[in-house]
């Protein structure tokens, strides 16, 4: 077996039916549904539909602390940040996971949009001292699995040794860097970039004692996290603000400039219109990112859109869904149009302040 999706492979009709033919094999989910239960009690998911871009040199931390949100010159080595990359007009065309790692700054966003984010952000590179790669397939980050659930810490924690106490935590050993991300469902989740060999390895212990998902499992879990991620379908929709980021550590409002600032500061001070990304679930119905959210009282236009959707494991879809507090409060929220599935707004992880926006 020469790479991880080999192995994913060889599990038999579980993976197997994650390919498609002429689709390369990296871009295939190999999980299988998995319902909010199983993500509470304990989970594993190959997270296969994550890009990563590599940003070296010594001018790499300058460089990007002028392009995103967030602070990248003192961004810790034991640590990792959101972060968001605006247009001049401040929407976001991309939302990272970010970190440090001997000297180059790792971006981890969706593959779909990489290619053409990746090349964006190197036209701006210029004269500075910084050269941006893919780093999706390097050796050391052959593996990329999701784990998570009361049980997943201690799983994980015998297979890679010590993890990181606190969210946005990063550790790095022999067996790989484990990232710990935003509880979900009461709960630890980390995220750990290994070697294909190592994760071979590890494999039968984690699918033995943890539920097996896959992409859909994965974005479940960030759902419940309440962390959103841009994709093709809402890039260039949201200010950061509309979907959260700042409550999540992920704008700096002291650091530089960066496209889109003056605007993005404006919106947390000067804005209008009230507006938060909340959790909702949708009974027997399916919803998508970029798919559009009414109220019942205004049937006209629409109050919001999904930023993010995933199977719920109950024949229903669970939603981050950027919407008017107003149109939240009155209820009576549908996909699609006035008439379409009813959303259930649901508890999120952490307190939504209204902003004028």
């Amino acid at each position: 077996m020469k790479n991880w999706n080999d192995y994913l492979l060889a599990m038999g009709g579980r993976a197997a039916a994650g390919a498609v033919e002429g689709q390369p094999l990296a871009l295939c989910d190999f999980g299988q549904a998995v319902g909010v239960a199983s993500l509470a009690d304990g989970f594993v998911a190959p997270i296969t539909d994550m890009g990563l871009i590599a940003v070296s040199g010594e001018d790499a931390a300058r460089f990007l602390h002028g392009q995103l949100t967030n602070d990248v010159e003192h961004l810790p080595p034991d640590q990792a940040r959101l972060a968001g990359y605006c247009t001049p007009k401040g929407r976001l065309q991309a939302s990272f996971l970010m970190w440090r790692d001997s000297g180059t700054i790792f971006l981890q966003l969706p593959r779909a949009i990489q290619a053409p984010l990746q090349k964006r952000l190197a036209m701006f590179v210029m004269r500075a001292k910084a050269k941006l790669a893919d780093a999706t397939d390097a050796p050391a980050n052959a593996a990329v699995i999701g784990i998570g659930g009361a049980k997943g810490g201690a799983v994980l924690e015998q297979l890679a040794g010590t993890l990181p106490p606190m969210p946005y935590g990063k550790v790095e050993g022999p067996a790989g860097t484990v990232i710990r991300l935003a509880d979900a469902l009461g709960a630890p989740r980390y995220q750990w970039l290994t070697s294909a060999e190592t994760a071979r390895a590890a494999w039968p212990a984690l699918s033995s004692r943890l539920a097996v998902g896959g992409n859909d499992a994965w974005q479940l879990s960030s759902i419940h996290a309440g962390v959103p991620t841009i994709t093709a379908k809402t890039q260039e929709q949201f200010v950061p603000q509309m979907i959260n980021f700042e409550l999540l550590g992920a704008v700096n409002f002291k650091k530089g400039c960066y496209p889109g600032q003056e605007i993005v500061a404006r919106s947390q001070y000067l804005g209008k219109l009230k507006r938060r990304a909340v959790l909702a679930g949708i009974d027997g119905a399916p919803a998508h990112a970029g798919d559009e959210v009414f109220a019942a009282s205004d049937p006209g236009q629409p109050s919001g859109m999904v930023v993010n959707a995933a199977p719920n494991g109950a024949g229903g879809t669970d939603v981050l869904v950027e919407i008017k507090l107003a149109a939240m409060e009155q209820g009576d929220l549908h996909l699609g149009s006035a008439t379409g599935a009813a959303l259930r707004i649901m508890p999120m992880p952490y307190a939504l302040d209204a902003l004028e926006l």
